[in-house]
C-alpha cells in the first residue's frame, strides 16, 4: 500500500482554490495559530472515510462522492491542528493517504485495524498529527472489556482506541471512540458507562502509563441534560463549558443542539475544588466547532456536502504545554 496518492493533474480550477482560500481565512480569524507554547486538539468525524473519486469535481454518477475538491478543503481544516482524531475512518484507506498527500510529509498518522463484524460497521479510529509539532509516545493500544466488567454491555461496538503524544517535554494520551448509534438511545448507555468506567480505572492506577488522559471522538450524546450525558460524566469526565453552544452536525439547529462529539478529561465541577488529573497541560478557554458550510461546496445542498466534506464539525481545543 502506498501512502501517496497524486491529485489529478492539471492546473488547480478555481472553484477549489477559492473554497480553500476562504476556509483558510475562516479557520485563521476563529482557531488561534500554531505557537512555541500552545497544543491544538481537533476531533472530526468525516462520513464514511473510505475511498475517493479521482477527480476534482465528482460527477452525478461517481460513487464515492468524496472529490479532491472536498479533500482539500479537509487538508486545510486538520492542518490547523497538531493533532486530530478522525471517526468514520472506513477499511479503504484511499482518502486517508490522499489527505496525508495533500498535508505533506510532516503530516503522519496511526490508526487501529477495523473493528470486525456488523455493529463494527467496516470502520478504523485514527489520528493524524503535525510530526514537527508533536512525536508519537510509542503507545498505542484498543479497550477491550474484560469479561468481569461488562455489565449490560458484551463489549465495545466499535474499539477504543488510545495513542501517547508528546509536545515538549508534555506526554498526553488520546483514546478516540464512536459509540454505536443503536435502535434508541437507552441502547447507548450501557456502552458509554463501561467506557467512562475504563478510562476511571486507567486513569486512578498508580504506575501505569497514564498521564493526561483526554477522550475525543462521537460519543452520540443527545443533550447535556439527559441519561447519556449522565453516562458519560459519571465517573468525571466533563467536557469544558465552551463546548457546551456549538453545533455538532450540519443538520442541527435551535431545536436539535446536540452535544453527539465532545473532547473531555477528569475533572468533576459538581464538587468543588475538585482536581483536574491534567499535568503539564493548561487549557486556554478557547475551542468550539469549525462551520464550513459558508465556505466550502456552497452550490450544493446540505445532504450533499454531507457525503464530501462530512455532516459532523470539526471540534477543536487549545492548551498550553
Amino acid at each position: 500500500m502506498t501512502t501517496t496518492i497524486a491529485p489529478p493533474p492539471g492546473p488547480v480550477p478555481g472553484g477549489v482554490t477559492g473554497d480553500v482560500d476562504r476556509v483558510r481565512a475562516a479557520l485563521a480569524a476563529q482557531i488561534p495559530a500554531k505557537t512555541t507554547k500552545n497544543l491544538l486538539v481537533g476531533t472530526w468525524n468525516l462520513r464514511a472515510f473510505g475511498d475517493l473519486t479521482h477527480k476534482w469535481q465528482s460527477a452525478q454518477d461517481d460513487r464515492p462522492k468524496r472529490d479532491w475538491h472536498a479533500l482539500a478543503c479537509i487538508a486545510e481544516v486538520v492542518e490547523r491542528f497538531d493533532v486530530t482524531a478522525v471517526q468514520e475512518t472506513r477499511r479503504d484507506t484511499t482518502a486517508l493517504f490522499a489527505l496525508l498527500s495533500l498535508l505533506g510529509p510532516r503530516y503522519q498518522v496511526i490508526a487501529s485495524d477495523v473493528t470486525e463484524g456488523g455493529p463494527g460497521n467496516g470502520e478504523r479510529l485514527a489520528y493524524v498529527y503535525d510530526s514537527e509539532r508533536v512525536q508519537a509516545s510509542g503507545l498505542v493500544g484498543e479497550l477491550v472489556l474484560p469479561k468481569d466488567a461488562r455489565n449490560d454491555v458484551d463489549q465495545f461496538a466499535r474499539t477504543p482506541y488510545a495513542a501517547g503524544f508528546v509536545r515538549g517535554a508534555t506526554e498526553f494520551i488520546l483514546t478516540t471512540v464512536h459509540v454505536l448509534w443503536g435502535k434508541a438511545p437507552a441502547d447507548r448507555i450501557g456502552e458509554l458507562t463501561a467506557f467512562a468506567t475504563w478510562m476511571r480505572g486507567w486513569a486512578d492506577r498508580p504506575d501505569d502509563w497514564n498521564h493526561n488522559l483526554l477522550v475525543l471522538g462521537d460519543f452520540n450524546l443527545d443533550r447535556l441534560d439527559d441519561p447519556l450525558f449522565a453516562a458519560f460524566a459519571s465517573t468525571g469526565l466533563w467536557p469544558p463549558a465552551e463546548l457546551n453552544t456549538v453545533p455538532r452536525t450540519i443538520f442541527d439547529d435551535d431545536r436539535t443542539n446536540h452535544q453527539y462529539d465532545q473532547i473531555a478529561w477528569f475533572s468533576d465541577p459538581a464538587r468543588p475544588g475538585a482536581p483536574s488529573l491534567l499535568e503539564g497541560l493548561t487549557y486556554t478557554g478557547h475551542g468550539g466547532s469549525f462551520d464550513f458550510l459558508p465556505h466550502a461546496l456552497r452550490d450544493l445542498t446540505r445532504n450533499q456536502v454531507s457525503w464530501r466534506l462530512s455532516d459532523h464539525y470539526p471540534l477543536w481545543l487549545e492548551f498550553l504545554a
